[in-house]
């Protein structure tokens, strides 16, 4: 599999590096960087420009080609050629042969470089809180560094092919402090050692119809390159969004990601979904998002938890009876946070303060005036009020599972008397307090679904009648996130129009729970086709198809491994039944 580093960067499992191709901007020229993603800097993160020279003259070689897959990135012109690849987190190989390579490092607050005893340079970034050791093995290594009294001026290193190979090789090597004793392996073990971890990933990736394999593959290079070890403000290993620029995790993002895993790799599925419990507040709440160096507590994201626990505990064995009495308290703080600090007019009905809360960030359902009611998180919590009761009941809590179980009964039905609008037949989201409608048509307000076979029958089938209505949400390639014939529907409107994998899953999961598995499935396949032809993107053009925005997204990977897993699923049962001799 080859990729485009303008729209996947190449990294790998446990990694802070990254090599992307950048746009042009103000701050640098069109072309291939060497990255480091901590501190969820959405500024790119760059440590050093790369641009490969004539070793003679020194000048930039312009004409190159670059080829990039899971394990390598080659640059090949007609002088010669370089190869990159990174075999452990913290390390980088770069080897050239007729062609030479020189790093422009783009500095920041007091960044200098230095000679690192007779291991070769240091360079120390402070914005990016790590030390870069730059060792050649091989090759001609040549500094330039410029003091500026404060901070250096500028930085770079070139490296040369030299000896009788003709060749370089560099090693790059992140730290904090100093760096480690690394033993002493060839350019050729690198390779075979970041091949190796990437096929055993590939391998355990959950299985796709062979139509989509090479959607598969990309889907799982994009979700094994995109997890960082655990350090700083991560306790545990941790997926992030993107290694582009959305590089945290975020308090919903990673339960998807955690679902991918479940059947597959169960341990790291459970520190996808403890992590964020690891962080929470005392009193219940979630951070927005985490990364490396720093928690946002400005908003949250809605309590889907409780909704993903249940999938996980009849998807895999994930969640063994250990785990389970240790995400039981947080949970219940989780949720009863919602109600304790969530309902201003005190009736019952937990609210939003700002669309961020949704996760739908900019969905009509937050025109008319914040905060919102919004028919979603009552569902969400009577789920998750549900899977506290199961949970107590087999950790042997009897009174506790029974007063769960009741709250759920009593929000399911001040939700229904709530949210349904009798004459319209429809949930709506409306403003806290006044509670005067929400403008637009958003599928946010379809989300109840969720709840599948504990809506009222007349409601479930209006509800699935509408989603199945021509020239509303229902496009050739999914759920639009707003009605195409809405005013406020736009192609790249982010919540107000493009089709998102998790609203594709979580409407898909409620359908199959509401009985309508045709209509799940044809839902499902029509992601697939999607997302198999346009990339694991960000969200995606309701109407083309197209992707948008980040188009190296580990919950749209995560949401296609899981829809077309059960696709795949599907064909075989239906395969099977055709072979069968009663048929």
């Amino acid at each position: 599999m080859n990729f485009d580093l303008s729209v996947v960067p190449f990294s790998r499992f446990g990694s802070y590096f990254a090599l992307s191709r950048l746009p042009q901007s103000d701050k640098r020229s069109e072309g291939l960087y060497v990255r480091m993603i901590r501190g969820g800097d959405e500024q790119a993160g760059v440590l050093f420009g790369i641009t490969p020279i004539d070793p003679k003259s020194g000048e930039t070689l312009a004409d190159y080609r670059v080829e990039a897959s899971p394990v390598r990135v080659r640059l090949e012109s007609g002088a010669g050629w370089m190869e990159w690849c990174i075999p452990e987190p913290d390390c980088i190989r770069v080897r050239g042969e007729g062609i030479g390579l020189k790093l422009t490092a783009e500095l920041s607050a007091y960044d200098y470089a230095l000679p690192y005893r007779e291991r070769g340079w240091e360079l120390n970034s402070f914005s990016r809180e790590v030390r870069i050791l730059l060792s050649p093995l091989l090759g001609h290594f040549e500094p330039d560094v410029v003091w500026g009294g404060l901070r250096a001026k500028h930085i770079a290193f070139v490296i040369v092919p030299g000896g009788e190979s003709q060749s370089f090789d560099l090693s790059l090597e992140e730290y904090r402090t100093v760096p480690g004793q690394r033993d002493g392996y060839s350019y050729e073990e690198a390779e075979a050692m970041a091949g190796q971890d990437w096929e055993q990933w590939l391998s355990r990736t959950i299985r796709t119809p062979e139509d989509w394999e090479e959607a598969r593959t990309l889907a799982a290079y994009i979700t094994w390159s995109c997890v960082v070890r655990a350090d700083g403000y991560l306790s545990r290993p941790a997926m992030y969004m993107s290694k582009n620029w959305m590089t945290n995790i975020w308090s919903w993002d990673h339960c998807f990601n955690a679902m991918a895993l479940a059947g597959t790799n169960p341990d790291l599925a459970w520190d996808q979904f403890a992590i964020f419990f690891d962080r929470q507040d005392e009193s219940g709440m979630l951070p927005d998002f985490l990364n490396d160096k720093y928690a946002l507590w400005n908003c949250c994201k809605p309590p889907i938890h409780g909704w993903t626990l249940n999938w996980m505990m009849e998807n895999s064995s994930a969640v063994t009876d250990e785990r389970l009495r240790e995400i039981y308290e947080p949970l219940g703080k989780w949720t009863t946070w919602w109600f304790r600090y969530r309902d201003d007019d005190g009736d019952g009905i937990p609210q939003y303060n700002h669309g961020n809360d949704s996760g739908w960030d900019n969905s009509t359902a937050f025109l008319t005036d914040i905060p919102v009611e919004s028919p979603d998180l009552s569902a969400f919590l009577v789920i998750q009020m549900e899977v506290l009761a199961a949970a107590a009941q087999r950790l042997g809590l009897d009174e506790e599972s029974e007063r769960w179980s009741a709250r759920a009964n009593e929000l399911l039905q001040k939700l229904i008397g709530h949210f349904w609008d009798e004459k319209e037949g429809r949930f709506t989201a409306m403003r806290s307090g006044s509670h005067e409608r929400s403008a637009g048509d958003s599928l946010l307000s379809f989300v109840p679904i969720v709840l599948g076979s504990r809506l009222p029958g007349p409601i479930r089938e209006k509800v699935i009648a509408d989603l199945k209505q021509p020239d509303r949400f229902l496009t050739g390639n999914g759920l639009a996130t707003e009605s195409t014939s809405s005013p406020y529907y736009a192609a790249d409107g982010y919540w107000r129009g493009p089709i998102w994998a998790p609203s594709t899953m979580l409407i898909v999961e409620g359908l199959r729970g509401a009985g309508d598995e045709e209509f799940a499935s044809e839902l499902a396949r029509k992601f697939c086709r999607m997302a198999a032809k346009s990339g694991m993107a960000e969200n995606f053009d309701a109407v083309t198809g197209e992707g948008l925005r980040d188009r190296a997204f580990t919950w749209t990977s995560s949401v296609f491994l899981l829809l077309a897993g059960r696709c795949r699923e599907e064909e075989m049962v239906s395969g099977a039944s055709a072979g069968s001799p009663e048929q």
